[in-house]
């Protein structure tokens, strides 16, 4: 894996190093996984978000309460949870 250098300044460096060493991993595993987080923190606020907007559509929200009555019926389609 190719690497970069990024300009962070020393409280943020120091943070890093406390939670790897806490952690027991390297500060790259610490900034990776605090990234993974933040994308999906930012994901499901987006994702809210566009219910919301969904919702306050009175017609765009009858049409997604309908489609999901229909895809409902797929759960009674005789298959037991575990045939695959």
């Amino acid at each position: 894996m190719a690497s970069v250098t990024v300009r962070i300044d020393r409280e943020i460096r120091d943070s890093l190093r406390q939670l790897a060493a806490k952690s027991g991993t390297t500060m790259q595993e610490v900034l990776k996984n605090a990234l993974e987080h933040y994308q999906k923190d930012i994901f499901w606020k987006e994702f809210n978000a566009s219910f919301v907007k969904l919702k306050k559509d009175g017609n765009a929200w009858t049409r997604e309460q309908q489609e999901r009555a229909e895809w409902d019926t797929t759960l009674a389609d005789g298959l037991e949870d575990d045939a695959y």
